[in-house]
């Protein structure tokens, strides 16, 4: 077991953390898949209002590659399919029967799967619609079936704050991960399996099973930190990675042959009443976590990450990827002298403020607190990049269009993670800049 020290700069405690108790939702009478939160894809509809679909349909696939397909997470009728500017997919919303049929795929026991060769596998995957959880670095788009990984990493620990904790949804899963990773060795010998240091419980009870140990602040648990500080050769840049509950996905699919939906759900954030983990189903509505009476005009709601998330309504559902939904104030309110307060109380990375002396957890809000000026070469960015990419000179690169002096800093080590915006002074949106970089960079690269 290999430790691995990341993200050691200095960020201040969030108020929000959920309990360990799961709580499940309520009933609900409608799911949905949401193609619009799927980086890359070009959704192709295959079915249309009013069909009836089971737990694994066919939904829809991507027009690059056919072969990708998204199945449905709910057995019942095609209620309604919303669409956004120039026909974009948005969300395709199915209205639950009171008794969900499924489809049925070929189940492998744990003594066949020692004898499925990794590109059976990978086609078993593909049919059975699982191959989206499988991503690869660094643009994190869905995996390509027919070129083959230098490594996976599987990773336990959420690489944002107040994701669902591994010790929360791995409980009672220790056999579901056990055959969930010889799956994945089945494709290739260099299968990574990391978890966060502080994750104790999670140590004891999986530690033959976990390969590196990460400390360190968000995001040291992300794969593509974990990428950067043991890479080796160019070659390894391509790595594929799961994250810890879709490793259970794949492995109840793969054991039972039914498609999963079972989903633990975090409900966290500094407006949040009562921060918890629920037992949830995939694409469930966001009001059966939060009600439906919260003040979109005080509040808002973020799926899928505090830095990396977007923002939703009461009446959205989650996508794929999406597994915790933050509540944070909007913060428009005026602090009467703030600009003369010492902000004990305010959450900052810097150290002109009297909160990095408050030790309690403190309270985030959507304000900027300023408006967007120049850069100021104050290296805040750097001293805080996890992965050492100087984002300011890299900017200032994209700014001029100069995308290879950009490459040269390490555009594409990026992962997004969103702390270069967070403790910018100048209130510049970096990591939204390198995001429409590497998207326009990926679009040209893949361009016939």
């Amino acid at each position: 077991m290999i430790t691995i020290s990341a993200g050691k700069r200095y960020l201040p405690a969030i108020s929000g953390k959920p309990r360990a108790e799961i709580e499940p939702i309520k009933p609900i009478s409608f799911v949905a898949a949401i193609p619009e939160s799927i980086p890359y894809i070009k959704p192709r509809l295959h079915v249309k209002v009013g069909d009836h679909v089971n737990i694994g349909s066919l939904l829809f696939t991507d027009k690059r590659r056919t072969d990708i397909r998204f199945l449905s997470p709910g057995g019942g009728t095609v209620h309604r399919i919303d669409f956004g500017p120039r026909r974009v997919i948005r969300e395709i919303i199915i209205q639950l029967d009171a008794e969900e049929k499924q489809e049925n795929f070929t189940p492998i026991s744990r003594d066949d799967l020692q004898h499925v060769t990794g590109r059976d596998l990978l086609g078993r995957l593909t049919e059975g619609g699982m191959l989206p959880f499988l991503r690869s670095l660094p643009f994190r788009d869905i995996v390509d079936p027919e070129v083959a990984p230098p490594s996976i990493i599987v990773a336990l620990s959420a690489d944002e704050p107040f994701h669902p904790a591994a010790d929360v949804y791995l409980a009672g899963k220790k056999q579901l991960i056990e055959y969930g990773l010889l799956a994945l060795k089945r494709i290739t010998d260099r299968v990574y399996v990391t978890v966060d240091q502080q994750q104790r419980r999670v140590m004891g009870d999986f530690g033959e099973m976990i390969t590196h140990t990460l400390s360190g602040s968000y995001p040291a648990c992300d794969p593509g930190v974990l990428l950067y500080h043991t890479r080796k050769r160019r070659e390894d840049n391509p790595a594929w990675f799961i994250q810890g509950q879709d490793v259970l996905l794949l492995a109840q699919f793969l054991s039972t042959g039914k498609w999963p939906t079972e989903r633990v759900v975090s409900v966290a954030g500094s407006a949040a009443n009562t921060p918890t983990h629920f037992l949830s189903r995939m694409g469930a509505p966001v009001s059966a976590f939060i009600g439906d009476s919260i003040d979109e005009n005080s509040i808002r709601i973020v799926a899928g990450g505090l830095f990396r998330g977007r923002k939703v309504r009461q009446a959205s559902f989650l996508g794929l990827y999406e597994t915790s939904l933050n509540l944070i104030p909007e913060g428009a309110e005026k602090t009467f002298l703030g600009f003369i307060r010492p902000g004990y109380g305010k959450p900052s990375s810097s150290r002109t403020f009297l909160s990095r002396l408050n030790p309690k957890d403190l309270s985030v809000d959507c304000n900027l607190h300023g408006e967007e000026r120049a850069c100021v070469n104050c290296s805040s960015c750097a001293r805080i990049c996890p992965v050492d990419i100087l984002p300011q000179f890299t900017y200032k690169s994209l700014l001029v269009d100069e995308i290879e002096e950009a490459l040269e800093h390490g555009l594409l080590d990026c992962v997004a993670c969103g702390l270069c915006t967070y403790v910018c002074p100048s209130k510049i949106a970096l990591c939204e800049t390198f995001n429409a970089a590497k998207l326009s960079y990926y679009k040209e690269q893949a361009r016939p």
